[in-house]
């Protein structure tokens, strides 16, 4: 099969598309088809890969660098057209998802709809707009893009009454996660990471993995975790990641005395990951903005328990009392779960084989990727029937 994917986020943007589109075209290329990527170009990066197509972009730098592609190209119209391609995946209802519909209909083949997002939690990155203005743009502009499409992936399944709330009525929806690339997880080194930054082996580490910004309720989760290293010094919070709120959570630990028991790594690479998982001792998690939370699947799959704000995508994964705890966004009922874990290491250890089991059973790369397969397939006959 031939897959067009038209993607308005790609490499070598680290974030959460980024992360689905190669996830899913490594393993369908793994399984002998072809993948044609279409993103926006990237100011001084080379693509390896042949099969990757860049429309022109312009570029932005709101509180992170994110070139927004101009969704018409001669010469991209020659290549498209020379494609005979057998399905479109867009990721986005903007932009290059714009293009995406248009050849659907130029080589009336199916248009397959990722909604990745929860577009009314993300409106602190369009500038100079009231939130509630921006978010009821979007999230209309979404719905109306997805009732046009011929099937709609939601990548945990509650999301489907979210958008079904907002409007959308194509009943074509399906839940398929994005799976763990299980060989970028094998042969972790967790010490490297402990020895790197000075942990010693009777501290307990708690772990986040995320965007240091608003969308993520990282400043909930700092003020969450502020009482649990005070009051236990051998409690060290390795958080990898980056973003513009990074200055006002080193405020937060300074007006506390904290500032040495926390330790900010900075954007961790693909392959460097799996050891500050492996380093990790708990995941703690407050984000309420996930259709999925990638990130906390790779972290079952790293064996490590999870305590999470219970929110959309991410009560999906975290199995509440067996995989880890699901709380609500309680400042002191957050940090007294992350206590009680921490004091109960025979707990830890069964959260954290319960989390490798899920996670292998339901979210590997081969797993999802099958059942993505499976909808193209679906989709095509569909097309070819009507």
């Amino acid at each position: 099969m031939k897959i067009g994917i038209f993607t308005n986020n790609y490499l070598p943007n680290p974030y959460g598309v980024t992360g689905s589109v190669e996830s899913f075209r490594r393993e369908l290329e793994a399984q002998g088809h072809e993948v044609f990527i279409f993103a926006p170009f990237w100011k001084g990066y080379r693509d390896t890969n042949p099969k990757v197509f860049r429309y022109p972009s312009v570029d932005i730098n709101i509180k992170f660098k994110f070139p927004l592609a101009i969704p018409y190209s001669g010469k991209m119209d020659d290549i498209i057209s020379r494609l005979d391609l057998d399905i479109i995946h867009s990721q986005h209802p903007n932009l290059l998802g714009t293009a995406a519909a248009k050849w659907v209909r130029r080589k009336k083949i199916p248009l397959v709809f990722t909604w990745h997002t929860l577009y009314d939690q993300y409106t602190n990155f369009v500038p100079l707009v009231p939130k509630k203005w921006a978010a009821r743009w979007i999230i209309k502009k979404a719905v109306k893009y997805a009732n046009r499409c011929d099937q709609i992936i939601v990548p945990t399944e509650s999301v489907r009454p979210i958008i079904e709330e907002w409007g959308v009525t194509n009943k074509n929806i399906q839940a398929i996660p994005t799976g763990i690339e299980e060989k970028f997880y094998q042969d972790a080194d967790g010490n490297s990471v402990r020895q790197k930054y000075g942990i010693k082996d009777d501290e307990t580490v708690l772990l986040l993995v995320s965007r240091l910004t608003e969308e993520k309720n990282v400043e909930f989760l700092f003020d969450a975790i502020t009482p649990v290293l005070k009051k236990n010094k051998k409690i060290k919070f390795l958080v990898a990641g980056d973003g513009y709120l990074k200055p006002k959570l080193e405020k937060i630990l300074q007006d506390n005395n904290l500032s040495s028991q926390v330790i900010f790594a900075g954007i961790v690479s693909k392959e460097e990951i799996k050891n500050y998982y492996a380093a990790g001792d708990i995941f703690v998690y407050a984000s309420k903005s996930e259709t999925q939370g990638m990130i906390i699947s790779e972290a079952m799959y790293m064996g490590l328990p999870i305590v999470a704000v219970s929110a959309p995508g991410v009560c999906d994964l975290v199995e509440n009392n067996q995989s880890g705890f699901l709380v609500p966004e309680d400042r002191e009922i957050f940090s007294q779960t992350v206590q009680k874990l921490i004091g109960n290491e025979n707990l830890r250890r069964q959260f954290s084989e319960k989390s490798k089991i899920i996670a292998r059973e339901k979210y590997t790369a081969k797993v999802c990727a099958e059942k993505m397969m499976e909808v193209y397939k679906k989709a095509i006959n569909t097309k070819l029937s009507s």
